[in-house]
């Protein structure tokens, strides 16, 4: 099992239905030193999935006063498989962070947070 931290899509039924088959139980959690931003969805089948123009999604500032709320999730290594097909399509990266929790868990960051 592997745990995802999710701030956006991931935390709405119908992409958990369409990407995993399933509805996912997750708990509050945040991601420290990040900062929340939105990029363009580009893909057709996102928008009509999601019913979202933009995904939410978040930059590396390294700041301690810094944290972006979201949802953390258990889920299989099938279901992150098919979650990282899911991300992808947005040019998010996947990387493990520790949340203010103290858990790691994956999480999908901007393209340019991911070298942080």
């Amino acid at each position: 099992m592997a745990l995802i931290f999710s701030y956006g899509t991931l935390q709405l039924e119908a992409v958990q239905l369409s990407t995993f088959g399933r509805l996912l139980q997750g708990r509050p959690d945040a991601l420290p030193g990040f900062e929340p931003s939105l990029s363009r969805i580009e893909d057709s089948l996102v928008v009509a999935t999601s019913g979202k123009t933009h995904h939410k999604n978040v930059t590396y500032n390294g700041r301690d006063d810094s944290r972006v709320a979201g949802t953390v999730f258990e889920i299989t290594d099938t279901e992150l498989a098919a979650a990282d097909r899911y991300e992808r399509r947005a040019s998010y990266t996947r990387i493990a962070a520790v949340l203010a929790s103290g858990t790691q868990a994956w999480v999908y960051v901007a393209d340019r947070s991911a070298s942080r």
